[in-house]
């Protein structure tokens, strides 16, 4: 597999790596490769990774490993061994941490990760990761001009900082106040993993409760794999197309992934699950992220393996029964 990203690599004055924003490639890459018919685009977990996620690709996903996140996606992308990622990270330390010590992660445009950890550290000190500084503002702003075929987009709150230096940022004067204007190159990824609650075989999707910047973020990418709790009939979706957060048109891949954003929790549908997601804190924390990939990775085949055999039928009850109780329902 081929990537995209390595086309389209540029240095900024300070030294700094980013991807060079190209609106019109990105626009032809989507007339020639996006199916815009109905058709089923229903796959699993290997398939969607084998076919739309290339060794070298600029990835980003929408919320984090412990929230919402496709981690059931992230694990298999770590399991099939994907090399050389450039990571858009925003809200993220635990799934950065796992797909670098994975082997799968060589740059990362962070919003915010907890650098001083041992793993980080290391992969820095050994030249295994580069990663360049925004805020999370900032990330979410470079989907949002990607989505909107822009090649930059300006922000007032990120010009004067540490991050800003580190960053493919630019500042100019702007035409109209005189005034300093941060600008940021707008990204267009390779590929894009989304969790939602609901989907169509076509990829219409639902997200409900918190989320970041899923439609940007979809809207931004060349390639999405959406993972779902449940797949729905399409004319449910036609009956309140105002709940659709994502169209069918962005979407690559559709993926049946209940509790697929297991270790975390998913809105509405089940709780995050408190001792593992101790368990993986410690292991960021203490440096034993291999023993934590070889038990929830490497070990078991599949997402669906590892629920059975790793999570168990009466575990996954509880926490659904807890996220029911805490939306106010009667378990």
């Amino acid at each position: 597999m081929t990537s995209l990203a390595s086309q389209q690599l540029a240095v900024n004055e300070r030294g700094i790596e980013y991807l060079q924003p190209d609106p019109d490639g990105f626009r032809a890459y989507v007339r020639e490769h996006k199916q815009r018919a109905l058709v089923s685009k229903l796959v699993d977990e290997r398939e969607a990774v084998a076919r739309f996620v290339a060794d070298g690709d600029y990835l980003v996903y929408d919320c984090n490993y412990l929230q919402r996140g496709p981690a059931s996606l992230m694990r298999e992308i770590m399991r099939q061994k994907r090399r050389d990622l450039w990571i858009g990270a925003k809200f993220t330390y635990v799934a950065l941490g796992l797909l670098v010590e994975a082997g799968c992660v060589s740059r990362a445009d962070v919003g915010f990760f907890g650098s001083r950890g041992p793993l980080f550290i290391r992969a820095l000190k050994e030249g295994r990761l580069k990663f360049y500084e925004y805020s999370n503002a900032a990330m979410t702003l470079r989907l949002r001009a990607g989505a909107q075929g822009a090649s930059f987009i300006q922000t007032k709150s990120f010009g004067g900082t540490d991050g800003y230096r580190y960053s493919g940022a630019r500042t100019i004067e702007d035409p109209f106040t005189g005034q300093p204007a941060v600008l940021l190159p707008a990204l267009n990824p390779d590929t894009a993993i989304i969790h939602v609650q609901e989907a169509d075989i076509y990829g219409n999707a639902r997200i409900f409760g918190t989320g970041i910047a899923h439609t940007e973020t979809a809207l931004a990418s060349k390639k999405v794999i959406v993972s779902a709790e449940r797949i729905v009939d399409t004319e449910e979706i036609r009956r309140n197309p105002g709940l659709t957060s994502i169209p069918w048109f962005a979407v690559d891949a559709v993926v049946l992934a209940p509790y697929g954003a297991y270790p975390g929790s998913c809105q509405g549908v089940y709780a995050a699950d408190p001792e593992h997601t101790t368990e993986v804190f410690a292991a960021m924390a203490q440096d034993r992220v291999p023993a934590y990939l070889e038990k929830w990775v490497h070990s078991v085949a599949s997402h669906a393996e590892m629920l059975e055999q790793r999570v168990g039928t009466g575990k996954l009850i509880d926490l659904r029964t807890r996220e029911l109780i805490r939306e106010g329902y009667q378990a």
